[in-house]
């Protein structure tokens, strides 16, 4: 798993502390120690997916688009998941042998096991009740 989802549920509880006072993408850089563009690269994904919503000009920012409690934890894991849980080899095995020929469909099937599972677990948590941790 990269750090992206990590990144990501920081920004969204960062917002969701807030409550409705925007935040500017400098001071959730300071935050989560990341560079600016990188956090500005993720929350314009965040922003795509409808999960942000922004506020152009000198007092604009960032906020929440939904309340907290309707936003799961796997709402913004499956908006930043891009690569497979399991990695991807770049190579094609040989076909000629019997394990190379069926080796990517069995991983694949593990691979979207293993991806159910984590998504079904923070399916169970919204945003609302992770932030409750942080006083």
């Amino acid at each position: 798993m990269s750090g992206r989802f990590q990144i990501a549920v920081h920004i969204m509880t960062l917002l969701h502390a807030a409550g409705n006072e925007l935040l500017s993408s400098d001071y959730i850089a300071g935050s989560t120690n990341v560079n600016p563009a990188l956090i500005r690269k993720e929350i314009s994904n965040l922003t795509k997916l409808g999960l942000i919503a922004s506020k152009e000009g000198k007092s604009g920012g960032y906020t929440l688009r939904e309340p907290a409690n309707t936003i799961t934890l796997a709402d913004i894991y499956e908006a930043v998941q891009a690569n497979p849980v399991l990695g991807k080899a770049r190579n094609i095995p040989n076909p000629a042998c019997p394990v190379g020929r069926q080796i990517n469909g069995h991983l694949n099937t593990l691979e979207k096991e293993i991806t159910n599972t984590i998504t079904s677990k923070l399916r169970k948590q919204t945003l609302a009740a992770f932030s409750k941790q942080f006083n």
